[in-house]
């Protein structure tokens, strides 16, 4: 006689017998997967697989060091550090220091003691009357719609506890970025959302509505970012709830276009003078603009366009080619925008030989997580650095890689209200707070190290990098392309000035009549 447990056994084989006999059935007579008709029921194990790809990869298959697009050790890093976690590693390094592409930073015989690690620097030239003193390690652009608004929140009241910026995106500002009053950086895309008219043209009384708010710190126009670029957007009206048409001016319901290019002006001039515009209707707040580099020609337009007019923006932020987004066609985040390293070198090296870059900040935003990813872009000509997934990770974010979906597992990247309530706000902002402090209290122990007293005194000539088994190189080698002023002389030594310098124009970003006509008689 079977027991009752026995018994209870044999009708769970039963059920799970019929429920696969079921789902064979089905898999045979359907038709639109030919693979679950040859294999029915088996078929389902590699569709399992390929769903949870990511995880399986993430955390059972990929080496510690594998960045794809972030390892598990800039991950670790992170979490450790907004957690409050122990963060020191033993038994030494894990990475390869004889493989090209090493690098490091030379320390000094003579380290100094730095009394803080609260770097600043002043943003704000000579035509601004509202300069910003901001920290060098900030919240990079990042939308509410693409972000929760739990995950807004608990960004903003981290930038407030912590004293540095959160750039709101080009979705504008919200009613989550107001609620706890922490620094705004607000990003105008070409939809203008924020300070749009019926038509989506830019809106100037609406602009300054928003621009005057004491917490707005600085606008920043968006050109292009490094995951997209030249790529406008849609929102579909089903997407768009009451809380992002508020934010964005837009109506409920309705398709929310972002178009690919600005409307407000049409050539690096114009931009210029949009520069102004902003800068007047806020007040003398700063105004900037972020772009990913191009078509070298199109930003050296804008470089003789800020000589030409005289207009200086009071900051300019390179968005590598490496930057993340919520959703983005595979062959623009893998094959279109120049990687920050060299974007960042060419807006540096440009200024410096107009003799401008004293007086126009730079920023650089591009996978930055750790004090040495802050440490590398300044001394390759950044003021500060921005971080978006960095800042991500230290909400919950385990790079699932389902922003797109809505299905965020995490609660940062979706609008489905039963997702994001399991992220909780007071408690992710000390996460916020704690990453970015100790990012800095990191950045303070390697400026001591070198013998250094600020992140502005880093230089290319403080990293080394690893270019062969054999050989290594000091960035310096790799990065002082321009001599101050060479550019008001007329050119310099470097391959892209010789080509495209002379061949750019304030007055226009098309293609240079004397490029394009040797391309025309390629053609012919």
């Amino acid at each position: 006689m079977l027991s009752r447990g026995g018994g209870a056994g044999w009708w769970v084989v039963f059920g799970a017998s019929t429920a696969l006999s079921v789902l064979g059935i089905f898999d045979l007579t359907q038709r639109r997967r030919a693979l679950r008709r040859n294999y029915p029921v088996s078929a389902h194990v590699r569709f399992l697989i390929e769903r949870f790809r990511p995880e399986i990869r993430q955390y059972l298959i990929e080496d510690d060091e594998d960045e794809l697009p972030f390892s598990r050790v800039q991950r670790s890093i992170v979490y450790q550090r907004a957690k409050g976690e122990l963060d020191k590693r033993p038994f030494g390094t894990q990475m390869a220091l004889y493989q090209p592409g090493y690098e490091w930073i030379n320390h000094s015989l003579a380290p100094v003691d730095i009394p803080t690690h609260d770097f600043r620097i002043t943003i704000g030239g000579p035509q601004c009357t509202q300069p910003y003193s901001a920290s060098v390690f900030n919240i990079s652009a990042m939308s509410f719609g693409a972000l929760s608004a739990n995950a807004v929140m608990a960004l903003n009241e981290g930038a407030r506890r912590g004293g540095f910026f959160h750039d709101t995106g080009e979705g504008s500002i919200s009613r989550w970025h107001r609620q706890n009053g922490g620094d705004l950086v607000w990003e105008i895309g070409s939809g203008y959302f924020g300070c749009r008219d019926a038509e989506g043209r830019f809106d100037l009384e609406r602009f300054r509505a928003n621009a005057l708010d004491p917490q707005v710190k600085m606008i920043e126009i968006k050109l292009s970012q490094g995951a997209k670029p030249g790529q406008g957007g849609i929102l579909p009206g089903a997407k768009v709830s009451p809380e992002i048409a508020e934010a964005r001016g837009v109506p409920v319901g309705v398709d929310c276009i972002s178009p690919a290019r600005h409307t407000a002006f049409d050539t690096p001039a114009g931009l210029l003078q949009f520069v102004q515009t902003l800068r007047d209707a806020s007040g003398g707040k700063p105004v900037g603009f972020k772009l990913a580099i191009g078509h070298p020609w199109e930003w050296f337009g804008i470089a003789k366009a800020i000589v030409t007019t005289g207009i200086l923006p009071d900051f300019i932020v390179v968005d590598g080619g490496e930057g993340g987004t919520g959703a983005a066609p595979l062959e623009f985040t893998d094959h279109v925008g120049v990687p920050l390293r060299e974007a960042l070198m060419l807006v540096h090296n440009t200024l410096v030989g107009l003799d401008l870059r004293d007086r126009i900040r730079v920023g650089a935003a591009g996978k930055i997580t750790t004090a040495f990813d802050l440490a590398r872009v300044i001394a390759l000509g950044a003021d500060w650095g921005n971080a978006a997934r960095g800042f991500m990770f230290a909400l919950g974010c385990i790079q699932s890689q389902s922003c797109h979906t809505d299905k965020c597992p995490t609660g940062v990247a979706t609008q489905d209200p039963r997702r994001q309530k399991a992220l909780d706000v007071p408690d992710k902002a000390t996460r916020v707070h704690r990453f970015h402090d100790s990012t800095l209290q990191a950045l303070k122990d390697l400026l001591a190290a070198a013998g250094l007293e600020h992140p502005a005194q880093l230089g290319p000539e403080h990293l080394i990098r690893r270019v062969s088994a054999n050989e290594v190189r000091s960035l310096a080698a790799l990065h002082s392309w321009v001599k101050p002023g060479e550019l008001l002389a007329g050119g310099a030594g470097h391959q892209v000035f010789q080509r495209f310098w002379a061949l750019s124009t304030p007055d226009s970003f098309a293609v240079p009549p004397d490029l394009l006509a040797m391309r025309n008689r390629r053609a012919s």
